[in-house]
């Protein structure tokens, strides 16, 4: 698979020369050492793509012919992960987990067991950006504004499917996703390390939610979405 850059300048035309000469130009030439005759991928980060091949490496930029453009178009379902706030390192490792397991939205969730009381996701930004980078993802994730309980409400109201993930949950994941379900619109909720409150939880079942759990094992806030995320999308059978 072809390494993948997002630039601004995204090239449209097949045949036209190209200029890679962002801040990534830089780690490409001395830390990948990409050549004459590589051929390397840009995208806008918001499904647009390019595959470009190298005709000259200089110290600052890599001049390139475009060989192919397209558009990736989105799935047809919406995952939107709330994501409560862990401490910041676990932050970051959250955000990196669920956008590479393709979250479309990010929200942090300012619980009532959260570690983290100030975190500004929009710091995050670059690794959601890096992240994609990885995972050869064409749509960087969004990151949403921090919300409390009420704006965790609306998010659940406005979904087609709503799951708050929870170890008290009784009933399994498979019963609540069928091969019947259909869901354009999918919100998932993960707690803090401490726990969702039973007042959260009832409060979120009040709004519309399903309840479900992730099996015995309890897993890390920061790693429970990549979990949601994965069995989500293996229930809905999305590809």
């Amino acid at each position: 698979m072809l390494t993948l850059f997002f630039v601004p300048d995204l090239p449209i035309q097949v045949g036209a020369s190209y200029s890679f000469n962002s801040e990534d130009a830089n780690h490409a030439i001395k830390v990948l050492r990409i050549e004459v005759d590589e051929i390397f991928r840009v995208s806008d980060g918001n499904g647009g793509w390019a595959n470009v091949q190298v005709n000259e490496v200089t110290k600052r930029s890599l001049e390139t012919t475009v060989l192919e453009v397209g558009r990736q178009e989105p799935l047809e379902i919406k995952f939107t992960v709330v994501q409560a706030l862990p401490k910041s390192d676990r932050a970051k490792e959250a955000v990196e987990l669920l956008t590479e397991a393709g979250a479309d939205l990010i929200v942090p969730w300012l619980a009532n067991r959260s570690i983290s009381r100030t975190e500004v996701i929009s710091k995050f930004a670059t690794t959601a950006r890096e992240a994609s980078k990885q995972s050869r993802r064409l749509f960087i994730p969004q990151l949403h504004e921090t919300v409390k309980e009420k704006g965790v409400i609306e998010l659940i109201k406005s979904a087609d499917l709503a799951l708050v993930f929870h170890e008290s949950a009784q009933v399994k994941l498979s019963e609540i996703i069928t091969p019947q379900t259909k869901a354009k619109n999918v919100v998932i909720v993960i707690g803090p390390e401490g726990g969702i409150t039973e007042e959260e939880l009832a409060t979120f079942a009040a709004a519309g939610a399903h309840v479900a759990g992730l099996g015995r094992p309890i897993l890390r806030s920061a790693h429970a979405g990549l979990a949601a995320l994965s069995a989500v999308n293996s229930l809905l059978k999305v590809f």
